[in-house]
């Protein structure tokens, strides 16, 4: 299977709308119905949960259960403060950088609808030359243009409201996908397109698969947690991103040495059952998929730990995206690494057999 077939124009037309959607940690829900939508037809149900993971499932009267899983929320905001003169003081919904906010547009998620504002930031000729004060959680805020607090309050807005921001996706030099929000949409999206393509070859799985779109892992993990628990999988392939550090001021011996382009990130960690892990790299070395190695040490840091520790113990494994910029408005991915990703998920899927080939002392 040549990388070049995989993305159809319809899986880039559904992967700019599926970006393009806010879906904020706690409120995934309208980027869901996208997803969900999109992988109707190559699912034979779905199941969805409290909070808000959805869960597309081939085969759902198999015994023996693979999860494939990425991640649904973005970062955002929340309104802490109104100031009497109409202002907005914010804090995190997940890992926000303070340091990117000044002069950013946002979006102010209402029950009557967006509001839209800027975080504000003083003219450089104000600040003092001597001392200058960088940004911080405790000094960036938002303007919607307002004079009072009133004001404020009747277009909706009110402390607890969440903000994210509107940057759309574009493609950069043909091949570099930008947009927010590619941590970790890109994996609902890489997995569904792993069942597009089970599909569309007319593969059948000896087992239940899965397809796992979670919430709340930008805050600790919490959606993975409450799913591993209604699945009790066997297996979990997880898929999330991470640093390209060949950009500068990234330190290579620190974060290891990582490029995109180069092809998926197999992770090595404690919660990386070793077989799964080990059946993943001999299937990118016989499909000659081009990939990368990452150790991790005591935590993933994604939802593989959550799946990994749950039920008594899932073998679990982690198959990570590039990335560059991370959690700001223009993180960037290379076309070439979703393609491998996907074919490297579809390739080791059709190599798992059973529990018994992960058996740690087999």
């Amino acid at each position: 299977m040549s990388t070049k077939s995989i993305l159809k124009d319809t899986s880039i037309a559904f992967l700019e709308s599926y970006l393009n959607n806010a879906s904020p940690t706690g409120y995934e829900s309208e980027g869901q119905k996208l997803w969900m939508n999109y992988l109707k037809p190559y699912v034979d149900t779905f199941i969805t949960d409290t909070y808000g993971t959805a869960v597309g499932i081939i085969n759902p009267d198999a015994p023996f259960k693979v999860v494939i899983e990425g991640h649904a929320d973005e970062i955002s905001w929340y309104v802490n403060y109104i100031t009497d003169d109409g202002l907005l003081y914010v804090i995190r919904n997940g890992g926000s950088d303070h340091q990117i906010a000044p002069s950013k547009r946002v979006h102010i998620h209402t029950k009557k609808g967006i509001v839209k504002g800027v975080f504000g930031w003083p003219a450089i000729h104000t600040r003092l030359r001597d001392k200058e004060e960088p940004a911080k959680l405790s000094n960036i805020f938002i303007d919607l243009g307002c004079e009072t607090k009133e004001q404020v309050l009747e277009m909706g807005v009110h402390v607890g409201c969440v903000i994210t921001y509107p940057d759309e996706f574009m493609i950069l030099n043909e091949n570099k996908f930008v947009c927010r929000a590619i941590d970790n949409r890109m994996g609902g999206f890489m997995i569904a397109e792993v069942a597009r393509l089970l599909k569309e070859n007319n593969k059948t799985l000896p087992f239940g698969l899965y397809i796992v779109n979670s919430v709340q892992e930008e805050i600790g993990l919490r959606g993975a947690e409450m799913i591993a628990q209604t699945i009790k999988p066997n297996v979990a392939i997880v898929t999330d991103v991470c640093h390209d550090t060949t950009t500068p001021m990234i330190d290579k011996k620190v974060e290891g040495d990582l490029k995109m382009g180069k092809g998926p990130v197999i992770a090595y960690a404690p919660a990386v059952q070793n077989k799964l892990r080990d059946l993943i790299v001999d299937t990118a070395e016989e499909k000659n998929i081009p990939f990368q190695r990452h150790a991790t040490s005591r935590a993933t840091g994604t939802d593989t730990d959550a799946f990994a520790y749950s039920n008594g113990g899932v073998a679990s494994a982690l198959i990570s995206l590039p990335l560059r910029y991370m959690h700001t408005t223009v993180e960037m991915v290379h076309r070439e690494d979703v393609e491998n990703v996907i074919q490297l998920i579809y390739e080791s899927l059709l190599k798992i057999e059973n529990n018994e080939t992960f058996s740690y002392f087999k």
